[in-house]
């Protein structure tokens, strides 16, 4: 173990909200407990997230009502950096046509644009993010705008989003929608791509920030992207097999079953030749698979395992065997 808990090596922690914070209107338990501790020990807390359907004052509303410490300005969105992604293209007053929500609208207006919902109104750019009542209309006339060279922003791309009653389509699934009737890819400035991340480095003034996230192809990559840590919390949508097997921008910095690692010692990984140990794991890359023997938190063989894994660019087939070994 190391002396230091984790939590003392950062300054600012950058945390992803669906799958990390709450599910759905559910808080993750333990997290706002986690997260107060985190807050008094002086180290700031922002909530950056790929949902850019609700305004940054309805999710710290939510966020208090779970619980969990949180002001407006603490929030940082999807919908924020795809809007400061626009403005700093185009000059200010253009009109923007808004694929979206409030959230959305809210944020292009704040960098001093003109929010509107007609090709009619000759847009110069079309943003996108997810609502829960977005239209076919809405969507219809976004494409029309694109075919006429309006520039494309998509908040951002997650195929899905997760809830307490399991995965649905995210904003990634609607504007293929868009894609599909255009031809024209969108610039997406959510996770993991860097205008978010830049947002959020904006916004808090982090030095040393840990991006914390359950997703591996949007939280981690996009730590990855920045060339900061990232600790994946298993409260959403990775699973251990998805860690052992991920490509390289893909691998955190740490693993934790949730929020309340941060207030713990980090369990060291140590390595021997070809062999990795953590707690009272050991495992070893034989050239053809992960194999793991010892006792105790299946979560430190977990971590002893991925370096194993990693070093191998191990298959499923390959991890098969230390799953088994942790009962995953």
């Amino acid at each position: 173990m190391s002396e230091r808990t984790l939590i003392e090596r950062y300054d600012t922690l950058l945390l992803d909200l669906d799958g990390v914070v709450y599910l759905g209107r559910n808080a993750v338990p333990g997290a706002a407990e986690a997260l107060e501790t985190a807050q008094a020990a002086g180290v700031r807390l922002a909530y950056v997230t790929n949902n850019a359907s609700r305004t940054p004052s309805a999710i710290a509303e939510h966020l208090t009502a779970l619980g969990v410490p949180a002001k407006a300005q603490d929030v940082v969105t999807s919908a924020q950096a795809a809007a400061r992604l626009i403005a700093e293209r185009v000059p200010a007053g253009s009109p923007v046509l808004v694929v979206g929500g409030m959230g959305l609208r809210q944020a292009v207006r704040a960098h001093g644009l003109r929010p509107v919902t007609a090709a009619a109104e000759e847009p110069v750019a079309v943003v996108q993010g997810i609502a829960p009542d977005l239209s076919y209309g809405l969507l219809s006339e976004g494409a029309l705008a694109v075919r006429r060279g309006a520039l494309y922003v998509a908040a951002n791309g997650d195929a899905t989003m997760p809830t307490a009653r399991g995965e649905i389509p995210g904003n990634g699934a609607m504007v293929r929608v868009i894609v599909a009737a255009t031809g024209v890819e969108p610039v997406v400035a959510g996770k993991p791509e860097p205008p978010l991340h830049r947002e959020s480095m904006l916004r808090t003034g982090a030095r040393h920030p840990l991006v914390v996230g359950d997703r591996l192809d949007t939280d981690v990559e996009g730590a990855t992207n920045a060339g900061v840590d990232s600790l994946l919390v298993f409260t959403g949508v990775a699973t251990p097999i998805d860690v052992l097997t991920a490509a390289p921008p893909h691998r955190p910095t740490h693993l934790a079953a949730d929020l309340s690692a941060l207030h713990r010692p980090r369990p060291e990984v140590r390595q021997a030749g070809d062999t990795w140990s953590c707690g009272g794991w050991t495992a070893r890359w034989d050239g053809a698979r992960v194999t793991l023997s010892g006792a105790g938190d299946p979560l430190d063989g977990l971590r002893a395992a991925c370096p194993a894994a990693w070093h191998g660019d191990a298959d499923e087939d390959a991890v098969k065997p230390a799953l088994a070994a942790l009962g995953l």
